[in-house]
Protein backbone atom coordinates (compact mmCIF):
# COMPACT_ATOMS: atom_id res chain seq x y z
CA UNK A 1 0.00 0.00 0.00
CA UNK A 2 1.29 3.41 -0.86
CA UNK A 3 1.13 6.17 1.70
CA UNK A 4 -1.04 9.13 0.92
CA UNK A 5 0.55 12.54 1.23
CA UNK A 6 -0.54 14.29 4.38
CA UNK A 7 -2.99 17.12 3.72
CA UNK A 8 -1.60 20.59 4.13
CA UNK A 9 -2.81 21.98 7.41
CA UNK A 10 -2.80 25.75 7.51
CA UNK A 11 -2.61 27.56 10.81
CA UNK A 12 -5.81 29.02 12.18
CA UNK A 13 -6.67 32.39 10.69
CA UNK A 14 -5.93 34.34 13.90
CA UNK A 15 -2.46 32.78 14.21
CA UNK A 16 -1.68 33.41 10.55
CA UNK A 17 -2.76 37.06 10.81
CA UNK A 18 -0.73 37.56 13.99
CA UNK A 19 2.36 36.23 12.20
CA UNK A 20 1.90 38.02 8.85
CA UNK A 21 -0.04 41.24 9.53
CA UNK A 22 3.03 43.47 9.98
CA UNK A 23 4.48 42.36 6.62
CA UNK A 24 1.10 42.80 4.92
CA UNK A 25 0.76 46.30 6.36
CA UNK A 26 4.27 47.29 5.19
CA UNK A 27 3.44 45.98 1.73
CA UNK A 28 0.15 47.89 1.66
CA UNK A 29 1.83 51.09 2.87
CA UNK A 30 4.35 50.96 0.04
CA UNK A 31 1.55 50.23 -2.37
CA UNK A 32 -0.76 53.04 -1.21
CA UNK A 33 1.66 55.62 0.16
CA UNK A 34 -0.70 56.26 3.07
CA UNK A 35 -0.87 54.62 6.47
CA UNK A 36 -4.65 54.95 6.72
CA UNK A 37 -5.26 53.64 3.19
CA UNK A 38 -2.86 50.77 3.87
CA UNK A 39 -4.74 49.87 7.03
CA UNK A 40 -8.07 50.04 5.19
CA UNK A 41 -6.81 47.86 2.33
CA UNK A 42 -5.33 45.26 4.68
CA UNK A 43 -8.45 45.24 6.85
CA UNK A 44 -10.75 44.75 3.87
CA UNK A 45 -8.54 42.03 2.40
CA UNK A 46 -8.36 40.20 5.73
CA UNK A 47 -12.13 40.40 6.14
CA UNK A 48 -12.57 38.76 2.76
CA UNK A 49 -9.81 36.23 3.49
CA UNK A 50 -11.48 35.23 6.76
CA UNK A 51 -14.76 34.57 4.97
CA UNK A 52 -12.88 32.31 2.51
CA UNK A 53 -10.18 30.97 4.87
CA UNK A 54 -11.03 27.33 4.07
CA UNK A 55 -10.09 28.03 0.44
CA UNK A 56 -7.30 30.58 1.04
CA UNK A 57 -5.50 28.37 3.56
CA UNK A 58 -5.27 25.54 1.01
CA UNK A 59 -3.50 27.49 -1.76
CA UNK A 60 0.26 27.07 -2.16
CA UNK A 61 1.05 30.48 -0.71
CA UNK A 62 -1.75 32.13 1.29
CA UNK A 63 0.30 35.31 1.76
CA UNK A 64 0.61 35.86 -2.00
CA UNK A 65 -3.12 35.28 -2.31
CA UNK A 66 -3.87 37.88 0.38
CA UNK A 67 -1.40 40.35 -1.16
CA UNK A 68 -3.31 40.07 -4.41
CA UNK A 69 -6.49 40.84 -2.45
CA UNK A 70 -4.76 43.93 -1.03
CA UNK A 71 -3.74 45.09 -4.52
CA UNK A 72 -7.32 44.61 -5.74
CA UNK A 73 -8.71 46.51 -2.77
CA UNK A 74 -6.30 49.40 -3.34
CA UNK A 75 -7.22 49.62 -7.01
CA UNK A 76 -10.92 49.60 -6.09
CA UNK A 77 -10.42 52.38 -3.54
CA UNK A 78 -8.38 54.38 -6.02
CA UNK A 79 -11.10 54.07 -8.63
CA UNK A 80 -13.67 55.32 -6.13
CA UNK A 81 -11.64 58.28 -4.96
CA UNK A 82 -9.77 58.93 -8.26
CA UNK A 83 -7.87 62.02 -7.37
CA UNK A 84 -6.97 63.47 -4.03
CA UNK A 85 -4.59 66.17 -2.99
CA UNK A 86 -1.65 65.16 -0.84
CA UNK A 87 -1.48 67.16 2.40
CA UNK A 88 2.33 67.03 2.28
CA UNK A 89 3.98 70.14 0.88
CA UNK A 90 6.50 69.79 -1.91
CA UNK A 91 9.97 69.32 -0.45
CA UNK A 92 12.99 70.02 -2.63
CA UNK A 93 16.50 68.70 -2.30
CA UNK A 94 19.13 71.41 -2.33
CA UNK A 95 22.61 70.34 -1.27
CA UNK A 96 23.04 66.79 -2.46
CA UNK A 97 26.56 65.40 -2.40
CA UNK A 98 27.68 63.24 -5.34
CA UNK A 99 27.12 60.05 -3.30
CA UNK A 100 23.63 61.11 -2.24
CA UNK A 101 22.19 63.14 0.60
CA UNK A 102 24.15 62.99 3.85
CA UNK A 103 21.90 65.10 6.05
CA UNK A 104 19.03 63.05 7.54
CA UNK A 105 16.60 65.84 6.64
CA UNK A 106 17.69 65.57 3.01
CA UNK A 107 17.16 61.81 3.08
CA UNK A 108 13.61 62.37 4.37
CA UNK A 109 13.00 65.04 1.75
CA UNK A 110 14.21 62.87 -1.12
CA UNK A 111 12.17 59.94 0.16
CA UNK A 112 9.11 62.18 0.34
CA UNK A 113 9.65 63.37 -3.23
CA UNK A 114 9.84 59.79 -4.50
CA UNK A 115 6.79 58.76 -2.43
CA UNK A 116 4.80 61.73 -3.71
CA UNK A 117 5.76 61.00 -7.32
CA UNK A 118 4.88 57.32 -6.90
CA UNK A 119 1.50 58.31 -5.48
CA UNK A 120 0.76 60.05 -8.79
CA UNK A 121 1.26 56.83 -10.78
CA UNK A 122 -1.78 54.83 -11.86
CA UNK A 123 -2.48 52.02 -9.35
CA UNK A 124 -1.34 49.16 -11.58
CA UNK A 125 1.97 50.89 -12.35
CA UNK A 126 2.52 51.77 -8.68
CA UNK A 127 1.76 48.19 -7.68
CA UNK A 128 4.16 46.84 -10.31
CA UNK A 129 6.97 49.16 -9.14
CA UNK A 130 6.44 48.23 -5.47
CA UNK A 131 6.37 44.53 -6.30
CA UNK A 132 9.48 44.80 -8.49
CA UNK A 133 11.71 47.04 -6.39
CA UNK A 134 10.45 46.61 -2.82
CA UNK A 135 9.34 42.99 -2.89
CA UNK A 136 12.08 42.08 -5.42
CA UNK A 137 9.69 39.91 -7.44
CA UNK A 138 10.38 38.92 -11.01
CA UNK A 139 8.00 39.88 -13.80
CA UNK A 140 6.33 36.47 -13.86
CA UNK A 141 5.44 36.79 -10.16
CA UNK A 142 4.27 40.38 -10.64
CA UNK A 143 2.05 39.31 -13.53
CA UNK A 144 0.52 36.55 -11.40
CA UNK A 145 -0.20 38.96 -8.53
CA UNK A 146 -1.65 41.65 -10.79
CA UNK A 147 -3.59 39.16 -12.88
CA UNK A 148 -2.07 40.21 -16.18
CA UNK A 149 0.38 38.95 -18.79
CA UNK A 150 4.11 39.08 -18.05
CA UNK A 151 4.56 41.55 -20.91
CA UNK A 152 1.94 43.80 -19.33
CA UNK A 153 3.77 43.67 -15.99
CA UNK A 154 7.00 44.69 -17.76
CA UNK A 155 5.12 47.49 -19.49
CA UNK A 156 3.71 48.76 -16.18
CA UNK A 157 7.20 48.93 -14.65
CA UNK A 158 8.73 50.49 -17.78
CA UNK A 159 6.03 53.16 -18.05
CA UNK A 160 6.18 53.93 -14.34
CA UNK A 161 9.95 54.39 -14.42
CA UNK A 162 9.66 56.56 -17.51
CA UNK A 163 7.04 58.75 -15.82
CA UNK A 164 9.12 59.01 -12.64
CA UNK A 165 12.25 59.99 -14.59
CA UNK A 166 10.28 62.61 -16.52
CA UNK A 167 8.77 64.07 -13.32
CA UNK A 168 12.15 64.15 -11.56
CA UNK A 169 13.72 65.88 -14.58
CA UNK A 170 10.91 68.47 -14.56
CA UNK A 171 11.39 69.04 -10.83
CA UNK A 172 15.12 69.50 -11.34
CA UNK A 173 14.37 71.97 -14.16
CA UNK A 174 12.00 73.93 -11.90
CA UNK A 175 14.61 74.25 -9.15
Amino acid sequence: MSARPAPVVAPPFDDWVAARSAALLRFAYLLTGSQSEAEDAVQSALERALARWQHVSRVDDPETYVRRMIVNEHISLWRRWRRRVSPVAVVRESNVVAGGPTDPAEVVASTDVVRRLCAQLPPAQRAAVVLRFYQDLDYREIAALLGCAEATARSHVHRALHALRRELAEEDGDA
